[in-house]
């Protein structure tokens, strides 16, 4: 089954090209494998493209399918191969295993910044345990899945500071949703970009 992590490589356009790697979602630590020596974490990394010039919001609507990915990590050649790592978190609810295989478009998601093995293994833990007990409350029938997943959603926006987005859909980072604390996850996502670009015109467009 492997932990699946998609591997988003920042171009000197400052669009990305996608890789997979089927074991790099099991910890964050996979990040420390790759380097300007190791780029493709010592064939870790697949070196076939999945996609090429991806704007960055596409990366998550477009290709992080958070039912099939467990981490995302951005790379910046043009910075040493610094590595951004990102946890994935799916936020629905399936019944059997075979419902994660549909070709279902409109799979809600989130991903949330973590900087170390410790803090990646906290949140992974923590977001099993509200994502377990709103499902045992869903079963008992006190709330529906709809009412559930709008809690997990605000949850992991104001405990975690998570972006939220929804796979399948181009346009869904994120300022429909209610909670307004989800609304800082879609702007700090969208101020990285525009940070990067920044940077980008600073240096005379020189860097990744």
């Amino acid at each position: 089954m492997g932990h699946r992590a998609l591997v988003a490589y920042r171009r000197p356009d400052r669009r990305y090209d996608l890789r997979y790697s089927h074991w790099g979602g099991d910890t964050v630590a996979f990040a420390e494998r790759i380097s300007a020596d190791t780029p493709l974490a010592d064939g870790a990394v697949d070196p076939a493209l999945i996609a090429t010039a991806v704007d960055r919001n596409r990366v998550l609507t477009a290709h992080l399918d958070p039912c099939r990915y467990e981490a995302l990590y951005l790379v910046a050649p043009g910075e040493n191969y610094h590595v951004s790592a990102y946890r994935v978190c799916w936020l629905e609810w399936i019944d059997t295993l075979d419902d994660c295989d549909d070709d279902t478009d409109g799979d809600r998601g989130a991903i949330v910044a973590v900087e170390s093995e410790i803090a990646d293994h906290r949140i992974r833990t923590w977001f099993r345990a509200v994502k377990t007990t709103l499902a045992d409350v869903v079963e008992m029938g006190a709330l529906s899945r709809r009412a559930a997943r709008t809690y997990l959603e605000a949850r992991v926006c104001e405990d975690e500071d998570g972006t939220l987005y929804t796979y399948g859909e181009p346009e869904s980072i994120d300022s429909a949703y209610v909670p307004e604390t989800s609304r800082f996850g879609a702007e700090r996502w969208h101020r990285s970009g525009e940070d990067e670009r920044s940077d980008d015109e600073s240096d005379g467009g020189g860097r990744f």
